[in-house]
């Protein structure tokens, strides 16, 4: 059922979710921001942002994700949840005031992120609350992991084969924990897509990953 509410249920609801966001601000302004000044000390300005950015991905998207199955009868709070980060993510490009350790002029696919983020919590549930959830992971987690990698061997944004690989070694055992071996099929999909840039990752990895976990739930 898509809709399960009661009372009680929207007030402890309304709380997770501030919880959540609170969480989610910490992420964004404190340790973000931490990682991105170390880094920066250490390597330079595009690795700092870069690593922050995978920061963000792994501690806000993915941790908020696979707690929405545990806290939330409904989508529609992670919903809105999802939208007002959109909002909060996007504004700073359009006035130019961007959050500098974290974005860039160029790229906004943290917009990307949060508008996939949110759709699939509300697509995923009408069938399986996980079918939204494990391709956001894969997206946040799966994602983040290659950046990491290319990033410390690298020193920038690069399609290497090696951050792939990381994806599909962190994916796999997640596909396979929640859809056995449709799931394994999800995550290798994922992984290969996530290297060819034809649109953003953060578009590309979550959608691929969806349509063949919704194939499979029906064949």
């Amino acid at each position: 059922m898509v809709f399960n509410w009661s009372l009680t249920n929207i007030t402890n609801e309304v709380i997770y979710a501030t919880v959540l966001f609170l969480w989610v601000v910490i992420v964004v302004y404190i340790l973000s921001r931490k990682s991105y000044e170390l880094i920066k000390s250490k390597r330079d300005e595009r690795s700092g942002v870069y690593f922050a950015r995978k920061v963000i991905h792994f501690l806000a998207g993915g941790v908020v994700a696979i707690l929405v199955p545990y806290l939330f009868k409904s989508p529609l709070i992670p919903f809105i949840l999802a939208s007002l980060l959109t909002i909060f993510v996007y504004i700073p490009h359009k006035t130019g005031k961007l959050m500098y350790w974290f974005q860039v002029e160029e790229n906004i696919a943290e917009v990307y992120f949060t508008i996939m983020w949110g759709i699939l919590i509300v697509v995923g549930w009408v069938f399986d609350v996980w079918l939204g959830v494990v391709p956001i992971l894969f997206m946040a987690w799966g994602d983040g992991i290659t950046g990491l990698v290319r990033n410390f061997k690298y020193s920038q944004r690069t399609k290497a084969w090696e951050g792939n690989m990381a994806m599909l070694i962190l994916c796999i055992p997640i596909g396979y924990l929640i859809y056995q071996w449709i799931g394994v099929l999800a995550a290798i999909a994922s992984s290969i897509i996530e290297h060819f840039e034809v649109i953003d990752d953060n578009i590309s990895v979550p959608l691929v990953s969806f349509l063949i976990l919704l194939a499979g739930l029906y064949l």
